[in-house]
């Protein structure tokens, strides 16, 4: 592979710009590949989810490798829906969906500000009105069926704020939510 544009699988960026490292996406993505074409248990769409790359300069451009990585997640999530409602039956696919849906919804529909543990006045996290307003739009569209997109749930971004909620929890839940979105599609 050159470093030629054309022969690249994502942008590049430019300057002083970060990207993500090349030869970790692709090794990533070659790992995923395999896994899916040879139907592995390899990697799983969690482990696409849960990707992570270093940024460093002249790296692949962040938005245009995440847009993939969700394509990639979508198929392996298709695959394991499938794979389950064959061996144990559509019926239990949707009671476990429903399930893992109503540990979602228990947990948004604490009160306001008390939906996470809080990481102290000293240390920083999830500022808890941002967070509290995505978990109502959640909680509306499991309860309720409103419009809200696996794409939108994925690009979800907080500030961060002193005795703001414990990052690892919020987005815990978050991975759960595109899981059961995900299920249902």
């Amino acid at each position: 592979m050159t470093d030629s544009s054309t022969d690249l699988p994502f942008p590049l960026t430019e300057g002083r710009d970060k990207g993500y490292d090349r030869a970790a996406v692709d090794a990533f993505l070659a790992r995923a590949r395999a896994a899916f074409e040879e139907q592995s248990d390899d990697v799983d769409a969690e482990q696409v989810r849960a990707a992570a790359f270093p940024l460093v300069r002249g790296g692949y451009r962040v938005a245009s490798v995440d847009a993939a990585l969700a394509r990639v997640e979508d198929a392996f999530a298709a695959r394991e829906r499938d794979q389950a409602v064959r061996a144990d039956g559509a019926g239990t696919w949707v009671a476990r969906v429903r399930e893992d849906a109503q540990v979602v919804l228990d947990r948004l529909q604490r009160p306001v500000g008390e939906r996470f543990d809080r990481v102290g006045l000293l240390r920083f996290g999830y500022a808890r009105s941002e967070v509290d307003l995505v978990a109502d739009r959640i909680v509306a569209y499991l309860a309720h069926g409103d419009p809200l997109s696996v794409e939108q749930v994925r690009q979800t971004a907080f500030r961060m704020t002193r005795d703001g909620y414990r990052e690892e929890q919020v987005d815990a839940v978050l991975d759960a939510v595109i899981e059961v979105m995900l299920a249902v599609r």
